[in-house]
């Protein structure tokens, strides 16, 4: 063989023997690394507490990547920061008609119940619920005076039951915060659509919401809402809800000096006031509430 034979030869076998040296190598890599994922497997498994602290880095990781590409977002501003009024004027036509008859029916200034009303339509659209059936619960619950306390300890706007939905307070201002307006309305959404879901309907969220779910009556409290959001609904000109959707909301109607139509409930429900401050009615709404 001559000398060039020789050298092509040998070049073929130190090729042939780098490559089986590759593929081995990687052959036992693949065998290792499957080895080690099972091991973290087997180690995540058997320690809970070793799985935590790692979602808990990998979660601080992706938020700090997200900060650093978007930029740290604005701080929610504490209620003491926060506006307390807005011009109604400076509303959509919508809202502002919306504003301006809750301000004659309810005996408020226009401008605070301008805030409420466009913070009802900005968490109600954030939400996916009618910002009208916020401010029907608002204009049932307390007509409008964010500093209303019931018998049974529920507080503000939205009449929460502050030391049941303590959580709900904790990042936004602690429990005092439930005597400023914007926040009792959010964290009364919040046990709103709590209680909606677990109803599988507004009617029976609305129960819920008052405390009579396990109740044969609720003291016509959902007739009295359902009537005041088909009112709203028709002020600010959208569709009006079908006629009679719920039980008790079938009534006879009357001239409303606020606006155009006004639904009362049957002489015989009890007044709100009753049911959330005597008898059974006022244990249940801590209790279902409790529950949430």
């Amino acid at each position: 063989m001559t000398a060039s034979g020789k050298m092509v030869s040998g070049l073929r076998t130190f090729a042939a023997d780098v490559t089986e040296g590759f593929l081995e190598i990687t052959h036992n890599s693949f065998a290792l690394l499957g080895l080690a994922v099972a091991f973290v497997a087997i180690t995540l498994v058997a320690r809970p507490d070793l799985r935590q602290a790692g979602e808990e880095q990998l979660i601080g990781w992706l938020q700090a990547r997200q900060v650093a590409l978007m930029g740290e977002p604005e701080p929610e501003p504490e209620p003491s920061d926060r506006a307390m009024a807005a011009n109604p004027k400076d509303l959509p036509k919508e809202q502002a008609k919306v504003a301006y008859w809750l301000s004659k029916k309810y005996s408020v200034a226009p401008e605070p119940v301008s805030l409420l009303v466009a913070e009802a339509y900005e968490t109600g659209a954030r939400v996916k619920l009618d910002p009208t059936l916020i401010l029907a619960v608002m204009a049932i619950e307390s007509r409008f005076n964010p500093f209303a306390q019931s018998a049974v300890g529920a507080q503000g706007l939205m009449q929460v039951m502050t030391r049941v939905h303590t959580d709900k307070y904790e990042n936004v201002g602690g429990k005092l915060a439930a005597f400023d307006p914007v926040t009792n309305l959010r964290v009364g959404v919040k046990v709103l659509q709590e209680c909606i879901a677990r109803a599988g309907s507004v009617e029976g969220g609305l129960r819920y919401y008052v405390g009579a779910a396990n109740l044969p009556d609720d003291g016509g409290y959902a007739a009295k809402v359902l009537a005041e959001h088909s009112r709203l609904r028709q002020v600010a000109g959208t569709k009006a809800l079908p006629a009679s959707p719920y039980p008790l909301l079938a009534a006879r109607e009357t001239t409303d000096p606020a606006g155009p139509v006004q639904v009362q409930a049957p002489a015989t429900v009890q007044p709100a006031a009753a049911q959330a401050t005597d008898g059974p009615a006022a244990i249940e709404k801590v209790a279902m509430l409790s529950a949430l």
